[in-house]
């Protein structure tokens, strides 16, 4: 249902500039490229409840948005970005690695303001996200050892208890601030809080009382025309 529901959304974002630039005028939708660096963790509690001690990694995002008037200086900005995030996890002479793999739509509003010569950018609102690929690589001596990550919304007594499981859905709030020269070029620093558990439900522990998310920051660069 929830991959249903990304896919709808997606096919839903992508039609808007055909169906909107048949009423308006030339210029008014514009398209950007953008890419950039992720610094990414997995925050939340362990199945005892104690917080989650995990340590940022960097990762990066490469995509594209569109840009379409809503009323004066405010924007509807949909977008379509691949992301990796993670985090890193230190278990006595054990360092493990998580990194995950997503496709990202986030639905952000714009005020887009003039400022000399160019225009301040400062922008909010919800994504939705799917993974497709991740892995763990464990690190202890001079042994190294990874695994893929699991994507299922149950972990069922059946499943190899020693696997890393994680649900593919994920969902949350962005907010960005920046700025876009004349040119068309454009920065922007930006933050991210994931709002759903991406850890299943698990039937090998009982009392679980984990809540994983995801959380980060980052700087992305781009060109709008």
């Amino acid at each position: 249902m929830k991959t249903k529901l990304f896919l709808f959304t997606l096919i839903l974002v992508l039609s808007m500039p055909m169906a909107i630039g048949q009423n308006s005028e030339k210029g008014k939708i514009s398209f950007a490229i953008l890419g950039g660096i992720n610094f990414q963790n997995l925050t939340g509690k362990d199945i005892s409840g104690d917080k989650l001690e995990n340590d940022m990694i960097m990762g990066y995002h490469a995509g594209l948005n569109i840009q379409m008037p809503v009323a004066g200086e405010i924007y509807f900005q949909p977008g379509l970005i691949f992301s990796t995030k993670g985090a890193r996890k230190i278990t006595g002479p054990f360092t493990s690695t998580y990194n995950i793999s997503y496709i990202e739509l986030p639905l952000n509003m714009v005020y887009k303001g003039r400022l000399g010569n160019g225009y301040v950018l400062l922008g909010f609102g919800p994504y939705i996200a799917f993974a497709i690929g991740g892995n763990v690589t464990t690190v202890t001596g001079d042994v190294e050892v990874k695994t893929d990550i699991e994507f299922q919304n149950k972990v069922e007594l059946t499943d190899p208890l020693l696997s890393t499981y994680l649900k593919a859905f994920d969902a949350g709030g962005n907010i960005f601030a920046g700025y876009e020269m004349a040119g068309g070029i454009f920065f922007h620093l930006n933050a991210q809080l994931g709002m759903l558990k991406i850890n299943p439900e698990n039937e090998w522990i009982s009392n679980d009382e984990s809540s994983v998310k995801n959380t980060g920051f980052g700087l992305s660069l781009g060109y709008r025309f």
